[in-house]
């Protein structure tokens, strides 16, 4: 692993120009994806960001790179029976530091597999502010959800066609120096791609159709270096998944292209039960990579048992409340909570303190997580 770390950025952009898609290996069969998915165990975890971070540069950059509350927020997460985390990574960590990233990667796997936790890695993400900038971030808007979070590559990057060699060595370079370690669960490699943005900023133009025509490109790249974990992207709007001709292009690439599928879901339990059974039509294991959000109808109680017997791994958003703040629900962004807190959070798991937000939640997820695939036990 070690001189796997030290794989500078010459050596990438070296490997970015070497490589064609031609060595790529091929989408894995359903056999394959469920013979990978079987070795697992029931997955249940949470999309994980340090509450010390306001986003995915803060958690990774050098300076904030925050060891001890990620080993003591993880060390939480083990109590409570979770087996993974969805953690997004970035482009620029990369393009200004590779090796040191890459070290920070390995720490954080070291961290989470001291915690018996196996995270599935973001490569790219659609939304909140679409112009990143390194170096020391802002502090949260008082009273906003997700208020310093950062798309990745941006909309700079996106529209120019130039700077996809640097996408494609930063693609190449992390899946190629941990694609075959056995702490890494899986790839998503791009979050609701098709996604606006969301928040009070500016829309990107043209912006489905560049992703749509970079996102085929992502997973050539992460292809390319055979991964022995499976690639992903999750659908996350729309209501016929199981439906072709009513998926948009860049749904198409997703559902395409995926080892195992990835859904989002923040609504009731009966839609969360439909949409799972249309992407279980596919034939393929199913993870839900985003879910959880009270005041909109997706909750623990709610959605957690379904997708137990369904045996569908399950991420909710939010661990614990940090410089995130998305306790706060998505209409702080046109009404900040800065006189009272909302009624109920809308995401996390956990307090500060990592006391439970609700002790009902905690219990349920320890137990369900606890139990046999496909079996959901009676509360004591």
């Amino acid at each position: 692993m070690k001189n796997r770390i030290l794989f500078s950025l010459a050596a990438a952009l070296s490997l970015t120009l070497s490589s064609g898609v031609a060595e790529a290996r091929e989408l894995w069969t359903k056999a394959k994806a469920k013979t990978w998915y079987d070795a697992q165990p029931w997955m249940v975890g949470a999309n994980y960001t340090p509450a010390t971070a306001i986003n995915e540069l803060e958690m990774w950059q050098a300076d904030t790179f925050d060891v001890a509350t990620i080993d003591k927020e993880l060390g939480w997460a083990e109590k409570l029976n979770m087996k993974t985390m969805r953690v997004f990574l970035h482009n620029l960590p990369w393009e200004n530091d590779a090796a040191g990233f890459k070290q920070r990667i390995d720490q954080f796997l070291t961290i989470a597999a001291k915690h018996k936790i196996k995270p599935m890695f973001v490569l790219f993400d659609s939304c909140w502010d679409p112009n990143p900038v390194a170096g020391p971030q802002h502090p949260p808007i008082p009273g906003v959800h997700n208020s310093g979070w950062v798309q990745a590559p941006g909309a700079a990057r996106l529209a120019d066609k130039s700077q996809y060699p640097k996408l494609e060595g930063y693609v190449k370079d992390i899946v190629g120096t941990f694609g075959k370690d056995d702490r890494v669960l899986a790839w998503d490699v791009w979050n609701e791609p098709n996604n606006g943005g969301g928040g009070n900023y500016a829309a990107t133009p043209n912006k489905n159709v560049l992703v749509a025509g970079l996102l085929d490109k992502v997973f050539d790249w992460a292809q390319s270096v055979d991964p022995v974990q499976p690639l992903t992207s999750g659908v996350w709007t729309g209501d016929h998944w199981d439906q072709n001709a009513k998926l948009d292009a860049v749904e198409r690439i997703q559902i395409a292209r995926s080892d195992v599928l990835s859904f989002h879901d923040y609504s009731w339990p009966e839609t969360f039960l439909v949409r799972a059974r249309q992407m279980l039509s596919y034939g393929r294991p199913v993870l839900c990579t985003e879910y959880m959000a009270r005041g909109n109808g997706s909750t623990f109680d709610g959605s957690l048992p379904i997708a137990k017997k369904l045996n569908i791994a399950m991420f909710n958003w939010g661990f614990v409340d940090g410089k995130t703040q998305t306790r706060l629900p998505w209409d702080s962004w046109k009404k900040p909570y800065t006189y009272e807190e909302p009624p109920i959070w809308f995401h996390e798991v956990l307090r500060a303190d990592g006391k439970p937000y609700r002790v009902a939640e905690t219990d349920l997820i320890t137990r369900l997580a606890a139990a046999p695939k496909g079996v959901v036990p009676a509360a004591n």
